[in-house]
């Protein structure tokens, strides 16, 4: 199988491309900046992995939650490097993406994820990581961090919204630790949209969608 795969939704921007289970990535920690970067990244990546995107089978990006601007950012370009080559796009959860790079670095396969929303809000989930899985324990949630829950049992913390609020969380769910400065990867979410599993979530390029969660936010940002 051979994927592009993108993410923008935090402050750090990614390409990778798998090959027959083989990642090439382009990542940097750019906030504000990935509109710029992300179609050289594309580039870059491609003519790394010798391919043209006529011979990609699909099209991955991160789906959201995250930054709205950078949401959009990787939806409108995924759809048109979709478009463009006839390809079928597979949104993939940012925050399963985070929880599967959180499994691997760490070792630990319960994974409980926090994206700093902004007022004084977290976008939250909680996954069940094992090999190049990520299965969603609850569904994921915009929430006040000392309105989050999780299942019984021993946590590891990952993302922005651990950094800014730990000592909260920390008092909602029993956490062996946390890594506050980790984003989500395009070599993550290529992985989790390569899963056969996922192959129901497969779709034509105009039915790619962002998640944002905050809908009402998103709604306002949409109009301006």
């Amino acid at each position: 199988m051979k994927l592009l795969a993108l993410d923008t939704a935090t402050e750090a921007c990614s390409v990778a491309v798998l090959v027959e289970g083989a990642v090439l990535e382009r990542y940097e920690l750019a906030p504000r900046r990935h509109a710029a970067l992300i179609l050289p990244m594309i580039d870059a990546v491609l003519a790394e992995a010798g391919l043209r995107p006529t011979q990609l089978d699909a099209v991955a990006f991160g789906r959201g939650p995250g930054a709205f601007t950078g949401v959009r950012v990787a939806v409108g370009i995924a759809q048109s490097v979709a478009f463009a080559a006839d390809l079928p796009v597979v949104p993939v959860s940012t925050l399963a993406a985070l929880a599967l790079g959180a499994g691997r670095e760490t070792g630990h396969t319960r994974i409980a994820t926090a994206l700093d929303a902004r007022m004084g809000e977290i976008y939250w989930g909680v996954y069940a990581v094992a090999g190049q899985t990520a299965e969603p324990l609850s569904e994921e949630c915009v929430r006040a961090p000392a309105d989050v829950s999780a299942p019984a049992g021993d946590w590891f913390g990952v993302g922005s919204g651990w950094a800014a609020h730990a000592a909260i969380l920390s008092r909602r769910l029993a956490a062996s630790g946390w890594l506050g400065q980790r984003y989500p990867r395009a070599g993550d979410v290529a992985f989790l949209a390569a899963d056969p599993a996922r192959r129901s979530a497969w779709v034509s390029a105009e039915l790619a969608l962002p998640v944002y969660l905050r809908n009402e936010v998103a709604g306002k940002a949409t109009v301006t």
